[in-house]
């Protein structure tokens, strides 16, 4: 039996709730509709999400801006505990990182300047020159075409839907939702050539340590409460204007 001391002392420890921590969230801040900015404020599905995760958790979330192709390195670095900026799960990625499960579910996708019947989807990009992101999925995605080279891949920090408006690239490739998002909002004469030729599962990566698996058991716990409440496909609906967070 306890003495009564020591049953006020345990009470008193369940009726403390536990410490919220902080979870410091990089993104790029310019990948509209996703992280972007806007009158100065940071917005977009991302931070939606992230937000809503640390509702879930409990913790407070601190965004951390930069450029993309420094994310992962600060992530490696222990400047920021995950990455929310539409990461894609690959293999080489997994042999390296703990992933949340997939919140997004996507494809890759060629766009060109509209009014460009020479490039009708992926198959066309022989001998053209085709933008993609520095540092995305998108760049290994087109190396590891069979006819890649045959193709002048280049690399961009941004303005990669403009030099393709502009006719300095032929065509640039990122995820479906993302380019039917820009050419909505966008005034670039832009337009969709062919299908997805790949498909993209988003999730949020960690550092493969006690701490970093930790924290993605955690995340992961409550972007599963997110789909199961619906919160999650009220977020995407809100951006996207429909789900884009389960697979077909």
């Amino acid at each position: 039996m306890f003495s009564r001391s020591t049953v006020a002392a345990l009470a008193l420890l369940v009726a403390v709730p536990a410490q919220a921590e902080t979870i410091r969230v990089g993104m790029s801040g310019g990948y509209f509709p996703f992280t972007f900015v806007k009158q100065d404020v940071l917005q977009g599905f991302e931070v939606d999400v992230a937000r809503a995760i640390g509702e879930q958790t409990g913790d407070d979330i601190e965004f951390v801006t930069m450029s993309f192709s420094g994310l992962v390195g600060a992530l490696e670095a222990d400047r920021i505990d995950t990455i929310a900026n539409q990461i894609t799960i690959t293999p080489e990625r997994e042999a390296k990182y703990v992933f949340s499960q997939p919140y997004v579910y996507d494809g890759a996708q060629v766009v060109t300047k509209k009014g460009n019947d020479d490039v009708n989807g992926v198959e066309d990009l022989k001998g053209r020159s085709v933008a993609v992101n520095l540092g995305s999925n998108f760049e290994d995605l087109m190396q590891d075409l069979p006819y890649a080279n045959e193709i002048d891949i280049r690399t961009y920090e941004s303005n990669l839907a403009q030099d393709t408006a502009l006719g300095r690239v032929d065509a640039f490739v990122m995820d479906r939702v993302s380019a039917t998002q820009l050419i909505k909002e966008t005034p670039l004469p832009l337009e969709l050539a062919g299908a997805p030729f790949s498909e993209i599962r988003n999730a949020m990566p960690f550092r493969n340590d006690e701490e970093g698996k930790a924290l993605a058991a955690k995340v992961d716990a409550a972007i599963t409460e997110l789909k199961a409440s619906g919160k999650l496909a009220e977020i995407s609906d809100k951006w996207f204007g429909a789900d884009i967070t389960k697979a077909d």
